[in-house]
């Protein structure tokens, strides 16, 4: 029997530009072709869009995704949205664009331990028998041995015509048929109780994965579900304000309750699938938890997000930015006035990492002219915005310096019209999810729902992933980078010192709730 070939493993991909003298590059994990510097492999044509195509690794194949490019990714001639890269293959980006090479590199999986001998060929010297010495004297199979040996052939020879036998040994054969016989009983019986176990162990194993399956898709479906109420109660809550009604107040009340018993449906169903597995490390337990209380399920997170998160934590560890300003918070006491002002509108106190992005707890900051006018304050309220909100503008508005009449510079005045903000934020189409609120303090809610609004219709559909895997390229490098700051800052804040900080958690007051808790809520 010929050996079977090492297993081929293609975890790594080879990727190669010949119009820039034979440039290549290799990657383990997901990368992007582009036009700008942010791209992994930056390709400086004109049929090449900013952020034009993506290469992920999954289920064990390299796949080419092409990111909504003006162009399109052509292979031998055709346009295709995304294809697999199971050999070499070339690629054009537009179809007079560059061409780029592509090629899995094998991996061979460590040889086993012990080779595996093939057998011998007919008419091989390998084949020739090797011919046993004779025993020794006195050795077990000597003198001694050749007397058992007469004794087996005598009695439990086969041969009873060349063996005459008496009763005796007729008896003695007998016996020894039927304890045979016995054997070969007990051993199928054996062997078919094994079989049995076998089988039942794999067909139990297969019901135990597609019941977790199915459970993680129906957790998946609740979670969802459970965002959806916290819009509609969040829109009850508005006409409550609004009407007073007793009515609206009732089913108000009546849609919270319903939202605590989808919670703890959910909590059971993340207990049984072992989310919070005891071996995660508890950075990433902490990554879970801020993604879920900023309104993201835990079971439908991106594979790179994790790792995302980790750069720019690291960003923060190589900066005395963060630091700096949490002790400045800290000392004015900040984490405590911002912690309240949110929470009493249902909102995530982690928001406070918001400010720490917009300012980094100055009162009196002024942004730059922009055609909205002058951002001031903590929150960085543009004059129209701070308005709706309540807030009186100053008559130094087209001046940036402080202004002791414009009450965008009270702190606390504007950290209670930001809570009133973001909570509005949590109602409109951002589906209540927190990541894509901060997108929208930042880039403008009328930049970036419309772009929402042109995805499905639901909440799971209605994420900051969804909107990166549609508008890449059309989503500011500002925006990117603030939401990722934002998010490793409230991932830092919650343990501090786990991550090389000299400061504790500046919300250790704050209640926020246990992990299993989503917020907003009623």
């Amino acid at each position: 029997m010929a050996l079977e070939p090492p297993r081929i493993v293609a975890s790594e991909l080879r990727v190669s530009l010949s119009a820039s003298g034979q440039r290549s590059w290799h990657f383990t994990r997901a990368f992007r072709i582009g036009r700008t510097e942010d791209c992994d492999i930056s390709i400086k044509d004109d049929y090449v869009s900013r952020v034009h195509a993506e290469g992920v690794f999954e289920d064990g194949t390299w796949i080419i995704r092409d990111l909504n490019s003006s162009n399109g990714i052509y292979v031998e001639g055709q346009r295709v949205r995304q294809i697999a890269i199971t050999k070499p293959l070339a690629i054009r980006l537009g179809v007079k664009g560059p061409e780029v090479s592509l090629e899995p590199q094998p991996q061979e999986q460590p040889k086993p331990a012990f080779a595996q001998i093939p057998a011998a060929q007919a008419g091989s010297e390998s084949a020739v028998p090797v011919e046993m010495s004779s025993p020794k004297p006195g050795h077990p199979g000597g003198a001694s041995g050749t007397v058992v040996r007469r004794y087996v052939d005598h009695y439990f020879s086969n041969q009873e015509s060349n063996s005459p036998a008496g009763e005796h040994t007729m008896y003695v054969r007998r016996a020894f048929a039927e304890v045979q016989k016995k054997q070969k009983r007990i051993y199928v019986q054996i062997i078919a109780l094994a079989s049995a176990l076998a089988l039942f162990a794999g067909a139990y194993a297969l019901y135990e994965h597609i019941q977790l399956a199915k459970q993680r898709v129906l957790a998946e479906d609740l979670f969802y579900a459970m965002k959806s109420l916290d819009l509609d109660i969040a829109n009850l809550e508005k006409a409550v304000a609004e009407s007073g009604k007793r009515q609206d107040t009732d089913t108000a009340r009546q849609y919270s309750q319903r939202r605590r018993e989808m919670q703890s449906a959910y909590d059971q169903y993340l207990a049984s699938l072992h989310v919070y597995d005891r071996k995660m490390t508890e950075r990433q337990r902490i990554i879970l938890r801020i993604a879920r209380i900023f309104g993201e399920c835990e079971l439908d997170m991106p594979p790179d997000f994790e790792a995302e998160v980790n750069k720019y934590i690291g960003y923060w560890q190589h900066s005395n930015r963060l630091t700096s300003a949490i002790r400045t918070a800290e000392q004015k006491g900040y984490p405590r006035t911002i912690s309240q002002e949110l929470l009493a509108q249902g909102l995530p106190p982690q928001f406070f990492y918001l400010a720490l992005q917009e300012s980094n707890f100055d009162p009196y900051t002024s942004g730059p002219m922009t055609r909205s006018g002058i951002a001031k304050g903590m929150w960085q309220f543009v004059p129209a915005t701070a308005i709706k909100y309540g807030l009186r503008i100053g008559p130094l508005a087209d001046v940036r310096r402080p202004d002791p009449n414009d009450e965008r510079d009270h702190y606390e005045k504007a950290t209670r019209a930001a809570a009133l903000y973001l909570k509005d934020l949590y109602t409109t189409d951002a589906q209540a999810s927190g990541i894509l609120v901060m997108a929208c303090y930042n880039w403008g809610e009328n930049q970036v729902l419309p772009l929402v609004r042109s995805m499905p219709a639901n909440p799971r559909e209605r994420n900051f992933w969804r909107l990166l895997a549609h508008y890449r390229g059309r989503i500011p490098k500002e925006t990117y980078d603030y939401v990722f700051y934002i998010f490793s800052a409230a991932v830092i804040g919650e343990n501090p010192r786990m991550f090389g900080f000299d400061f504790d958690n500046p919300l250790a007051d704050a209640s926020h709730g246990d992990v299993g808790e989503v917020l907003p809520k009623p």
